[in-house]
């Protein structure tokens, strides 16, 4: 790099010292200085002592060189492809230098490039050392490069590094993320010198390779745990599905760090249990642990998932009084719970003060606009989205299109599917297709939505079909109910949903025989049902309500309520939809089965705890039926309550007697 006429920067004539005074002439170190201090946050102020570095001749050095690099590939700037542009420049680059580019190309999420530069080292024969292998290993690893892996480990040994507990420890992370157990096993028993960290990888291995009583043997051998070799235990165990013992373990533990909290809490949340994670979170907090942003934005996901409103508000505020600001992924997270917990405006309110937005963000706003019905705010936010420079992906395309779908707006939704590939460069997916077909099936265009099926490049799955099976139900249509059904049988013949959503079309056809068939079907594949859940978020706990489960400790005073709560709404002309009900009993037995649905008992404890003219939010597992949905229309209206209640396909906002769906669901 002999010139600077191409730099797209001014070259200073002076430049500050550390001391902040004016000198022409620096020296290596004042530029060293410059760059490990004022260059770390400043892009403007890097650029400057890169040209200063050039016209000293000072980037010849490769401690200045390297430096530079180091500070360009910082991922602060995003700037990692003109660190490579730099990288090139530099004159017969050392280990040095080729360490730093490895790990900026790695800390920017750029595995591969981290392992193309170490072949580029191995050319210019610049002799690795054991400050290479760890970073190369473990880009390897994120890379999921097996066999580059392996002649990376051929490399170490050859070198005569393979004693080194670092490089040896990211080798056993490698293999084990390979499934290569043995692998893992031969690299940990080199040389016989491996430390706690190496036996903690070589755990962490046997459980991501499923081997649990070798992961335990181990761990039960070891004399000098640490608190590392207990996280790795309980947070392995419970991504074995283990969950019950990796609770056992956290219990044991005599010291626990954050990580090991953040452990408990993301091993029940991957396994579905939401309300243990947010007990685990709680005692964390009596335990005055402070959680990082990782452990808050999980917790903020288990709040959007079960509806505790209370406690992601509590989060938000600690967010608050601890930092100045949000970053995109926590307040991303923040939007994402507030939306889901039904409050639309202070998901928004989070929304427009963020400073700093990633695309998932617009996502996250856009999705929660399509979650209430507001479909043409969401279309709105899209293309505001776009004039501030931000492109599309798949994600928000299925935002805007689910928003179509769930307001009934057909043109709209056909017009991006059609120009998705065109205009924004992205090919349709099946999830893409799926909301199309649900959109048009919902409109009562069935013919259109299996036209979309059938003109499909990729062979439609079992989400498709059953997105065209759940119009068939809502609209009665049951010649093609019945064909798309048999399909979804072949397909999924251990959902117990579609074996519901057949049933239903043959129930309110009259046709029991055939409801009957399908139950037996049922019985001979041994497939389970899956339970109706609904919840309510009161005073920070969340209460959980299931049909037939009186276990609750207001369980009397609830029923009373349903009971008082069904006769009064009778006298206001309710009338329970009995084709609901999918079996062929009295007339008088399927208002029974009604009126115990969970979300009615949600409701009823709603009432008996909440003030008057209070809003009830309530989420719920399932779909919400149809003789619900009427109910609480009539509910709003009789109580002069808001209630929103968000199932799993939307929201539903009943106030004065309507619904925010406008009975398009």
């Amino acid at each position: 790099m002999s010139t600077t006429t191409n730099l797209p920067y001014h070259l200073p004539s002076k430049v500050f010292s550390t001391e902040n005074k004016l000198t022409s002439q620096p020296s290596q170190k004042t530029i060293l200085d410059l760059l490990n201090t004022k260059c770390s946050t400043s892009l403007h102020y890097l650029k400057q002592v890169h040209a200063m570095a050039l016209r000293t001749g000072h980037f010849q050095d490769h401690y200045v060189s390297g430096t530079l690099v180091k500070c360009y590939a910082n991922p602060h700037f995003s700037n990692l492809d003109f660190a490579l542009r730099v990288f090139e420049y530099v004159p017969n680059p050392n280990v040095f230098v080729f360490n730093i580019i490895i790990k900026g190309c790695l800390e920017n999420n750029e595995p591969c490039k981290a392992i193309w530069c170490y072949y580029k080292m191995t050319v210019a024969h610049a002799r690795p050392n054991k400050f290479t292998y760890p970073t190369l290993l473990k880009a390897c690893t994120v890379a999921e490069a097996a066999e580059e892996g392996s002649q990376a480990h051929a490399h170490v040994i050859k070198q005569g590094l393979s004693g080194d507990v670092h490089i040896r420890s990211a080798g056993i992370q490698m293999y084990g993320s390979f499934g290569e157990v043995e692998g893992a096993r031969r690299m940990l028993n080199e040389d016989g010198n491996s430390d706690v960290i190496c036996f903690n990888a070589m755990i962490d291995g046997y459980l991501k390779c499923g081997e649990v009583e070798a992961a335990k043997e181990l761990f039960w051998s070891m004399e000098d745990k640490n608190v590392g070799s207990w996280n790795v235990m309980v947070s392995g165990m419970a991504k074995c599905g283990k969950i019950e013992e990796a609770r056992e373990l956290f219990n044991e533990m005599k010291e626990k760090n954050e990580i090991s909290w953040s452990a408990m809490i993301d091993g029940y949340i991957k396994g579905g249990y939401y309300k243990e994670a947010l007990v685990v979170f709680n005692e964390m907090q009596r335990e005055k642990i402070r959680p990082r942003k990782f452990v808050l934005s999980s917790v903020l996901a288990v709040c959007a998932n079960v509806g505790a409103l209370d406690q992601g508000r509590w989060i938000h505020a600690y967010v608050n009084k601890n930092s100045n600001s949000f970053d995109a992924v926590l307040g991303t997270a923040l939007v994402d719970m507030y939306a889901k917990c039904g409050r639309l405006d202070m998901a928004w309110g989070v929304f427009e003060k963020m400073e700093k937005k990633e695309v998932f963000t617009w996502n996250a706003m856009i999705c929660g606009l399509a979650l209430h019905g507001r479909a043409e705010d969401a279309i709105d936010l899209f293309f505001k989205m776009q004039n501030q420079n931000f492109r599309p992906n798949g994600i928000t395309l299925l935002g805007v299109l689910s928003a179509c779908a769930h307001s009934g707006m057909v043109d709209e939704g056909l017009n991006i599917l059609n120009c998705m590939e065109e205009v924004y460069g992205i090919e349709p997916g099946m999830e893409h297709y799926g909301c199309v077909v649900d959109l048009l099936g919902r409109a009562g265009l069935l013919g259109e939505a299996e036209e979309v099926i059938y003109s499909m490049s990729m062979e439609p799955s079992a989400a498709v079909w059953g997105a065209l099976l759940g119009a068939c139900r809502k609209h009665g249509d049951v010649e093609l109910g019945e064909r798309v059904g048999k399909i979804l049988l072949e397909l999924e013949p251990q959902n117990s949903g579609r074996y519901a959503l057949l049933s239903n079309i043959y129930a309110r056809a009259g046709r029991w025989d055939d409801v009957e068939n399908v139950r037996k079907l049922m019985k001979e594949r041994a497939v389970k049902t899956s339970t109706g859940i609904s919840m309510i978020d009161f005073d920070g706990v969340v209460h959980e309500f299931k049909m037939g489960d009186g276990s609750h400790p207001q369980m009397k005073h609830i029923y009373l309520m349903l009971k008082n709560m069904i006769k009064r709404l009778k006298m206001e002309g309710y009338s329970p939809n009995t084709s609901q009900v999918l079996f062929d009993i009295e007339e008088e037995d399927k208002e029974a089965e009604l009126q115990y649905h969970s979300e009615k008992l949600a409701i009823a404890f709603g009432l008996i705890n909440t003030k008057p003219g209070a809003t009830i939010h309530v989420v719920k597992n399932l779909r919400m039926c149809e003789d619900c949905h009427s109910a609480f229309k009539l509910i709003s209206q009789v109580y002069d309550r808001e209630i929103i209640v968000r199932d799993r396909a939307r929201y539903h906002h009943f106030k004065t007697g309507t619904c925010s769906c406008k009975d398009f669901w």
